[in-house]
């Protein structure tokens, strides 16, 4: 069995983490990477959790990975800095909220909204660039609108996926049923969904 990158890194760690959706923590014992010449190490001495720790725990979203360690906003001293780091020094204080990294290239970073970063690492439940792809597919967080034809039952999230930020899926098609609507990928990538009978006319001509 192929060991995790997380597993393999030289220091050492310890939290309390959620092995199932049953959310009951316990104690483990994994490993942190060295610090790279960008990064900011720091100890950790406060963490609080919100609500949101709590839908990942029980994977209530349905995009939580285990075995997970919650929270995610920390805060604490800085213990080592980086060779290529000038904002921090060791003995700062310093938080961490719900991300860790964005690419800082893309157009959301360029415009200060790292949040909606397609290559955003979160704090927890991630994956960070020395272990596996979190996404795929060159089309992924590139579309500005998508119209939505279909008329049967289909998912929406691959859909969603391919929209940028601010991007728009508008429904002109009429499913015999209700589709399912999932809420998260809308405000963590600031998406908008649409219906419009105006489009549904142009599509029949």
């Amino acid at each position: 069995m192929a060991v995790p990158p997380e597993m393999e890194h030289p220091r050492k760690a310890f939290g309390w983490t959620a092995r199932d959706t049953s959310g009951v923590l316990s104690p483990f014992k994994f490993s942190r990477r060295e610090t790279g010449e960008k990064d900011v190490a720091f100890k950790v001495l406060y963490c609080a959790i919100c609500h949101s720790d709590l839908h990942m725990l029980k994977n209530e979203w349905g995009i939580s990975t285990y075995p997970l360690v919650p929270g995610h906003e920390i805060a604490g001293e800085v213990t080592e800095v980086g060779s290529k780091v000038r904002n921090f020094k060791v003995g700062d204080k310093v938080g961490v909220g719900c991300m860790v990294l964005s690419c800082r290239s893309c157009q959301s970073c360029e415009d200060n909204l790292e949040n909606y970063c397609p290559k955003m690492i979160v704090t927890y439940s991630g994956k960070y660039v020395d272990g596996t792809t979190t996404y795929g597919g060159a089309a992924m967080g590139t579309l500005d609108g998508i119209i939505d034809t279909v008329s049967a039952i289909h998912p929406l999230p691959p859909l969603l996926g391919m929209l940028k930020s601010q991007g728009k899926l508008v429904m002109v098609g009429l499913p015999e049923k209700p589709l399912e609507l999932p809420i998260f990928p809308l405000l963590a990538g600031g998406k908008i969904i649409a219906g419009s009978l105006e489009e549904l006319r142009r599509h029949k001509k």
